[in-house]
């Protein structure tokens, strides 16, 4: 099993016949991923790299008898248009690629999917990967590094950096640790699948055994993984490294989504939070990999 992807998963790229939509299409197939379809307004009929495209999502689900998943590549201006049309054609995922998208059609959205019980993941966000499986998006970069870099296994990786999710796999691999999947939620200060969310799909998830997060200051994300800890609804041990420890109240770390505002989403309080919850927080990067072996009793 794997979270939000996996070979099954029938994948449409809005805004394939662009250069980045083509581009990260080909990666996706490369990696094994089922893309069946491609989405630009006005080129239906055409095919990129033997993927069919149509007009519209509706049209590419229904020749493909449904679709479970859909990442979107378009400049940020049109992403919530694609959006609510993927929305709209009931594909259950939504995969929101672009940054700098505005905040206002962040929520709209947001009332959008909620109203439709879809998922996205996103905006700004390199998307999600399970191991041998299926990538969403461009986590990995090739295909060929992808399945040099991650190895198969049971800890569940989430981030709300895009790198740091990377490098977070890269580094439990090279030192004989297996990953289920993984997810970079996203860098702005709205997302569709927070880190508390991620975390309660990989405690539903038979195949991961472990949860492995890189958190940040700013926001309060993390600080709601510990309350699902506190209150035993995830019962799976998580090991985290929060960075950002230097930072002062007003200091903006990495991206939109990590700024310190008045005392809140300080890196102290979400390591108290973190470990008065009972996860285990390693005071530097370097160490997460022996501590996440210790917590699987290795």
């Amino acid at each position: 099993m794997a979270i939000l992807v996996n070979e099954h998963s029938r994948v449409v790229v809005q805004g394939i016949t662009g250069r980045e939509g083509r581009a990260r299409a080909k990666l996706m197939r490369d990696y094994g991923t089922r893309v069946v379809a491609g989405c630009t307004p006005g080129r239906a009929g055409e095919s990129v790299d033997g993927v069919p495209v149509y007009d519209t999502v509706a049209e590419a689900a229904a020749a493909h008898g449904g679709l479970d998943a859909s990442v979107i590549f378009v400049p940020a201006p049109h992403v919530k248009a694609a959006a609510l049309e993927a929305i709209a054609a009931g594909v259950p995922l939504v995969v929101l690629v672009g940054d700098r998208v505005p905040v206002w059609d962040v929520m709209e959205v947001a009332r959008a999917a909620a109203a439709r019980g879809v998922d996205f993941l996103g905006p700004n966000t390199l998307g999600c990967l399970s191991v041998g499986k299926g990538v969403l998006g461009m986590i990995g970069g090739r295909a060929a590094s992808a399945r040099e870099w991650f190895k198969p296994g049971r800890v569940g990786v989430a981030s709300r950096s895009g790198g740091m999710t990377s490098s977070t796999g890269y580094y439990l691999s090279r030192a004989g640790i297996g990953l289920s999947s993984l997810v970079h939620v996203g860098g702005d200060s709205i997302v569709g699948l927070p880190l508390p969310e991620v975390v309660r799909r990989f405690e539903a998830d038979p195949d991961t055994d472990c949860v492995a997060l890189f958190g940040e200051i700013g926001g309060s994300q993390e600080e709601r993984v510990a309350e699902l800890l506190r209150s035993g609804e995830v019962s799976k041990p998580v090991v985290a490294y929060i960075g950002g420890r230097a930072a002062t109240s007003g200091v903006r770390f990495s991206h939109a989504g990590a700024i310190v505002e008045g005392g809140r989403g300080t890196h102290e309080g979400k390591v108290a939070a973190l470990r008065g919850a009972g996860a285990v927080v390693v005071e530097r990067f370097d160490e997460l990999p022996a501590a996440v072996a210790a917590a699987l009793g290795g």
